[in-house]
């Protein structure tokens, strides 16, 4: 019964090593933490040295992710924009050709589809830079083999470090056992654990180097490039926006002011028959003008002009020099009335 007894306490310590080991293996980040002195004070500082690094590569990697996942989602939208944009752009070039009559609208549709084109364009350089310089760099390192391979030599430190941990409580239990009967057979038992101690400690000296070294070439790498590519990406933004700016700047003016020059244009006034008696006047231009198109008359500062016609939408009509046409009325200042029944001017 001893016998047995002893048996089913020695399977229960295998079962519940077992369990603490399959437990150690996958909880965590891969990297266990522990503030045990395995072996002296220069492999506790080497530890908590990985331990910290493995956690900012971590960390370092998830963000670029963030970011890969964010640009992706960019490039998805202005796939979007471009193809409603496009759409728009064929529209409204439509819309012109078919009412090329109307030279406000029609005009000003065909201006903006022309400049949806342009505008689209940009955002196809946008999409092309985030891809090149902001998704494929940083989505290469996240899946990179240096960042793998350093992780990877932290995690068989970790784990070395645990069979470390193992063994230093085997070579305790170990020279217990010589205490109580310093038997041969117990001797060499012992010296066989302190060898393996030993072993593990040398090799812990060098893979923890190594891991260290690995994992600090990565961490420094992965914020130069996160960096870098967080730049790349402002830049080509604040460029993308800038350019539409401009687009939509001089569309917007080339409106504007196509509009405020249609109305401010000469009214077309039917010219009266009648016998009904006509007041011109004299005016002195104190302004210079210059006509921009066949109905408008070009005006010096100090011409007298014979005014006929004066709208209410700021313009005159009169005739100086022999050329007749029509000018701001604020340009000139009137001088005489010339009364006709004629309808032409009384020279003086």
């Amino acid at each position: 019964m001893d016998a047995l007894r002893k048996q089913a306490s020695k399977l229960r310590e295998q079962v519940a090593k077992q369990q603490q080991a399959v437990i150690k293996q996958f909880s965590g980040s891969g990297y266990e933490s522990s503030d045990v002195m395995v072996i002296d004070e220069v492999e506790m500082q080497r530890h908590q040295q990985l331990e910290k690094l493995y956690r900012s590569t971590r960390a370092g990697r998830d963000f670029q992710k963030e970011i890969v996942k964010a640009a992706e989602t960019f490039t998805a939208i202005g796939y979007k924009h471009i193809e409603a944009g496009n759409k728009l752009s064929e529209d409204c070039c439509k819309y012109g050709v078919e009412n090329g009559h109307d030279e406000i609208l029609g005009k000003a549709a065909t201006i903006y589809g022309d400049a949806c084109k342009h505008v689209e364009k940009e955002q196809e350089d946008l999409n092309r830079m985030l891809f090149s310089e902001v998704l494929e760099p940083l989505r290469a390192m996240t899946t990179g083999s240096p960042l793998e391979e350093a992780r990877h030599l932290a995690q068989r430190y970790s784990r070395m470090r645990q069979e470390a941990e193992t063994q230093a409580v085997e070579v305790s239990r170990r020279q217990a056992r010589v205490r109580e009967a310093p038997i041969p057979e117990n001797v060499a038992k012992l010296h066989a654990a302190e060898a393996r101690m030993q072993e593990l400690r040398a090799n812990m000296a060098v893979l923890g180097k190594e891991a260290a070294t690995a994992l600090s070439s990565v961490e420094a790498q992965q914020q130069r490039l996160t960096f870098q590519r967080l730049v790349a990406m402002i830049e080509g933004e604040k460029i993308y926006y800038e350019r539409i700016a401009a687009i939509l700047g001089q569309i917007e003016a080339e409106l504007v002011s196509d509009k405020q020059r249609k109305e401010a244009a000469p009214p077309v006034i039917a010219t009266d028959h009648g016998s009904e008696k006509t007041k011109y006047f004299l005016a002195e231009a104190r302004h210079a003008f210059d006509a921009e198109t066949e109905k408008e008359l070009s005006l010096a500062v100090g011409d007298f002009i014979v005014v006929r016609q004066v709208s209410p939408s700021g313009w005159s009509e009169g005739e100086c020099r022999g050329k007749a046409g029509w000018f701001p009325s604020s340009y000139v200042e009137r001088r005489h009335r010339i009364p006709t029944d004629t309808g032409a001017a009384e020279v003086f």
